[in-house]
Formats: structure tokens, C-alpha cells, sequence
């Protein structure tokens, strides 16, 4: 025989119950666990909650100084930038990291990246492209920058072929690798001359590199140059970019191309 209680009944029942436990000599949490959080409004949870504000630090690279790279940080410093980009001639004109990063203490500026030159695709010299390279990464490390910024050097005299993509993307990567050892990010910088100097040629480069290790360092003027839409290439790959070169460009028609602005 089934027994059935009313939903009427069977909350008397509690209440009886409770008003047992609570004249009984047993604590009311012998009879009912506590809850396990206090009672909360909620009602905030139905507002949207907006992100933080993003910060843009702009800083100014010192290529402009020709290699005078204690004057420019003093002049970069005098203008108020809090970051600067140096080049890898940079290692050989001061004495030791330390002696850079003194110096940039006293100018209140952060190392944001250093251009460590060109990767070579030239299997002849691979292992010495990836010691060169991740030894320029110790230097920013031991300055307390932050980026290790490459490019390549396309092939001389012939047509660039898929495998030449994939080459760069596996060095690119096992650089990368070396850089984020040692909290280094690695940047790939596009560039007119490379093989990205043109948009599709930038997509296979990042398509063939590792995304953990190897980042977009994008230069809107180049990729302007090349027939890009550098706005559109932001969006894109908003998720891979580690820091942008912004520049000023002259738009110059191509006559072989007139869909080009500039090549």
C-alpha cells in the first residue's frame, strides 16, 4: 500500500519537528545542518559588471639616434617616455648589463625590446642563429627588459617556397622557447624585405611558429606598405600582438599594382 501526504501536511510535519528540536534540550543542529554561507544579497549579480579601463604605454625606439644610444636615452627620457627600444649594438657599447640598467634606472626607463636582427633561414647556421639570439634575450633579461624583437632574412636571388616558411616558423619557435626560459617574450617584427612583407606572406609565418612562443610584433607602417589593412590586422590577431611600431607613412600608388597604396 503506497502512502501519500499532502504537500500541506508534510510542511506542518517539518514545522512540528523544528518546534520539537527547538524545545528539546538538543541543539537545533542536531535536528537541521546550518546553512554553509550567511545569508547574501545577490541583487548586484544582475548588473553587468565593465572591464578596467586598458592602459597604453607608448614608448619611442632610439634607431632614430643612430646608434648614439647614451644620448638618446637621455633625450627620450627628457620627453617624458617611460620605455625605449634599442638595438642590439647595444651589447657591445656599454661594458656589461648592469651598466645599461643603471643607467636606465637613473633615466626612470624600462627596456621594452631589443632588436636582436635577423633570423637565418640557411640551414648551415641554424644552431648559431638560436645561440646568437637567445643569448641577446639573456642581455634584455639581465637589463630587466622585456622583449626580444627578430625579423628574417629573406632568400637571396629566388622565390620564397613553403618550405622556407616552415623553416622560419620552427626556428622562430625553438627561439621562443629559449626566450620564455627566461621570461623573455619574443616578438616577430614584419617587415618590407622580410618574407612577411606582404599580408599573406605575415599569416604563413605565424601560421607556421608556435603562438605560445612566438608573438606579433606589428609594425602598421610596414604592413601599410605591404598592402595591408593594419587596423584590420590588429583586430585579427589581437590575441598573439606583444607590443606595435607606430609610424606616419607616405601613401605612394604602385603602377604595376594601383590596388596598392604603397609597396
Amino acid at each position: 500500500m503506497s502512502l501519500r501526504i499532502s504537500r500541506r501536511k508534510f510542511l506542518a510535519g517539518i514545522g512540528a519537528l523544528a518546534g520539537a528540536g527547538a524545545a528539546s534540550s538538543l541543539p537545533s543542529y542536531a535536528l537541521f545542518e546550518p546553512p554553509l554561507y550567511p545569508p547574501m544579497d545577490l541583487s548586484y549579480f544582475d548588473t553587468q559588471i565593465s572591464g578596467a579601463p586598458g592602459k597604453i604605454h607608448i614608448g619611442y625606439a632610439a634607431i632614430t639616434w643612430n646608434e648614439k644610444d647614451r644620448e638618446a636615452i637621455e633625450d627620450i627620457a627628457a620627453l617624458g617616455f617611460h620605455g625605449i627600444q634599442l638595438r642590439s649594438n647595444a651589447i657591445k657599447e656599454f661594458s656589461s648589463a648592469s651598466e645599461l640598467r643603471d643607467l636606465l634606472q637613473k633615466h626612470q626607463l624600462m627596456m621594452v625590446a631589443l632588436s636582436s636582427g635577423n633570423v637565418n633561414i640557411d640551414p648551415a647556421v641554424e644552431k648559431d642563429q638560436i645561440v646568437l639570439h637567445t643569448a641577446n634575450a639573456k642581455f634584455v633579461h639581465d637589463v630587466g627588459g622585456l622583449y626580444l624583437q627578430v625579423l628574417d632574412q629573406k632568400p637571396k636571388d629566388r622565390a620564397v617556397t613553403d618550405a622556407d616558411y616552415k623553416r622560419l616558423g620552427r626556428m622562430l619557435s625553438e627561439i621562443g622557447k629559449r626566450t620564455a626560459d627566461l621570461g623573455i617574450g619574443l616578438g616577430y617584427h614584419n617587415h618590407m624585405g622580410t618574407m612577411s612583407e606582404h599580408p599573406d606572406g605575415l599569416e604563413r609565418v605565424l601560421a607556421a611558429s608556435d603562438p605560445r612562443y612566438v608573438k606579433l610584433e606589428l609594425d602598421v607602417a610596414h604592413y601599410f606598405q605591404g598592402g595591408g589593412d593594419p587596423v584590420k590586422a590588429i583586430e585579427k590577431h589581437a590575441n598573439r600582438l606583444l607590443f606595435l611600431h607606430i609610424k606616419d607613412v607616405e601613401p605612394v600608388q604602385d603602377a604595376n599594382h594601383p590596388e596598392r597604396p604603397y609597396r
